[in-house]
């Protein structure tokens, strides 16, 4: 166990800083593809709550009766939870071999370039992880959802009632700064794997998934979407 242990960890260190790139364009990859197709499932709730609550439904069914009842909900949230383990470890070994390579710190440290976003990749992401887990709680296991238990549609009207405009206004912050980590992670990942796309094209990803987000709460918020 050990030595199992202590090989896993040379391993890691062995990878080159191209190799941890690829790692975190790819994981990145991944997860743009799960926010992309839950922002438009999220979509299904502009039909009335029988088509959103029939659409959580199925994917709790999906690919029966070879998978259980919910299995591909839960071969989702492994994969999205190696995905996630495997961009942080990238991004913090990436960090801490550029700290390495200029071991004393500047004098003078000159402005990085490349915008709010490169300047704050990092946190960006530590503040998406805690809103991730926020996220969690509140409409999958429903611990912090003031309807609790039962339809889908009915938690989500009830989580962004007009009474409860400051959920509404957090989750639009975090929807707002995955935008910006979106913008840069995108443009980055793309060039990396060797696509150098313009920024327009990760600019036009990064929108497209915020406005998906963001549609629902506000649609709540302003009576569109309505528990009647």
């Amino acid at each position: 166990m050990h030595w199992t242990h202590r090989g896993f960890r040379c391993c890691l260190k062995g990878v080159s800083s191209v190799g941890k790139k690829m790692v975190m364009a790819v994981s990145g990859g991944l997860l743009v593809a799960f926010l992309a197709a839950h922002a438009a499932g999220n979509l299904k709730i502009f039909f009335g709550s029988v088509a959103f609550d029939s659409y959580a439904q199925w994917l709790r069914t999906l690919g029966a009766p070879v998978l259980p009842h919910q299995g591909f909900l839960w071969a989702q949230r492994i994969g999205l939870t190696v995905a996630v383990a495997a961009h942080v470890w990238a991004a913090a070994a990436l960090t801490i071999t550029a700290r390495k390579a200029r071991p004393v710190a500047y004098a003078h440290r000159p402005k990085i370039q490349g915008g709010y976003a490169a300047r704050t990749m990092r946190w960006g992401g530590v503040i998406l992880a805690l809103f991730a887990v926020y996220h969690i709680l509140d409409l999958t296991t429903r611990h912090l959802n003031p309807h609790g238990q039962g339809s889908p549609y009915a938690a989500v009207v009830s989580d962004f009632a007009p009474s409860r405009w400051y959920v509404t206004a957090f989750y639009t912050l975090a929807v707002v700064v995955l935008g910006f980590h979106l913008g840069h992670g995108v443009f980055s990942g793309l060039r990396t794997l060797g696509w150098p796309a313009p920024k327009s094209v990760a600019l036009l990803v990064s929108s497209v998934i915020c406005v998906g987000f963001l549609a629902v709460p506000l649609a709540v918020l302003s009576g569109i979407v309505t528990g009647q």
